[in-house]
């Protein structure tokens, strides 16, 4: 029994070797600063979460190369730039507008604009005066509905 709890006991202590993130800065804006791009730069493995949110491998090395290039003394952007360089813009959560972001937020609205217009194009076609018939193919109805008459009474008389 003291066996099994003392390998318990070891199970759980691990735990204290987790790795945490501890930086020392030179000053409080500067520990601001650090917070700040952490919570704008996104986790690429992650997709919605802030590199300060995620425990992925990669999230911690961007928080450590935030930690090297601030200690380096680079600017808040230099340091986006940086990292938009070499992880791409979804890194940010606010890219850039490009030709590539303007396709895919006004192509949908092009396409539902498309779309309605062929609608109603086909539909104004489909919408066609009534047009007389000639006296020639009223003769030729009237024709066809007394034969279908009398067609239809001579059945009927045949139904017991």
């Amino acid at each position: 029994m003291k066996l099994l709890s003392l390998m318990f006991g070891l199970m759980l202590s691990w735990s204290v070797f987790a790795a945490i993130d501890t930086y020392t800065f030179k000053s409080e804006a500067q520990e601001q600063q650090y917070r700040e791009l952490t919570e704008q730069l996104r986790c690429p493995k992650c997709q919605n979460n802030s590199i300060a949110d995620s425990n992925a491998i990669i999230a911690a090395d961007m928080r450590g190369k935030v930690y090297e290039l601030q200690q380096q003394g680079n600017s808040k952007q230099q340091i986006i730039d940086y990292m938009v360089a070499r992880y791409g813009n979804f890194v940010t959560y606010e890219p850039p507008v490009t030709a590539a972001t303007i396709i895919l937020w006004v192509g949908p609205a092009l396409f539902v604009l498309i779309g309605a217009t062929v609608v109603v194009l086909r539909a104004r076609r489909r919408v066609e005066k009534d047009v007389p018939l000639s006296e020639q193919e009223q003769q030729r109805l009237q024709k066809l509905l007394t034969e279908h008459s009398t067609q239809s009474e001579q059945t009927d008389r045949k139904k017991p």
